[in-house]
């Protein structure tokens, strides 16, 4: 158990920090006051959920620890839905509703399309 939770706590430390940087886009990009930053690792995140599922699927490729590590440690470390529910109620207190619509709308919509392309390219490979 230990070891698991060190695999799993290996994989959240490289997951969180990858988050972190890429979530500095939010200071440097703009589109209509969404948060481009977190959009990104949440659509990221949801294409290498998909995929790695996608290659545990098919192959033997990945064993159990790997898939902790980059499954449950890494994409969780690295993936922001509670970042972002808490900008749509920052958004949502600062009257921005069509920004909360927007936002929300394409981190569904891409995150949905980046999980089922990662999980269908699994199938060219």
């Amino acid at each position: 158990m230990l070891k698991n939770l060190l695999i799993i706590g290996s994989g959240g430390f490289i997951g969180s920090i990858a988050r972190y940087l890429v979530s500095q886009l939010n200071l440097t990009v703009t589109f209509h006051s969404v948060p481009v930053g977190t959009l990104a690792v949440n659509v990221i995140g949801s294409f290498l959920i998909g995929f790695l599922t996608g290659i545990a699927e098919k192959s033997m490729i990945l064993s159990p620890e790997w898939r902790l590590f980059l499954m449950v440690g890494l994409c969780g470390g690295f993936t922001t839905f509670s970042t972002f529910t808490g900008e749509n109620l920052m958004l949502a207190h600062n009257g921005q509703l069509l920004t909360v619509l927007l936002y929300t709308g394409l981190s569904i919509f891409l995150g949905f399309l980046a999980v089922y392309l990662g999980y269908v390219l699994t199938n060219l490979l």
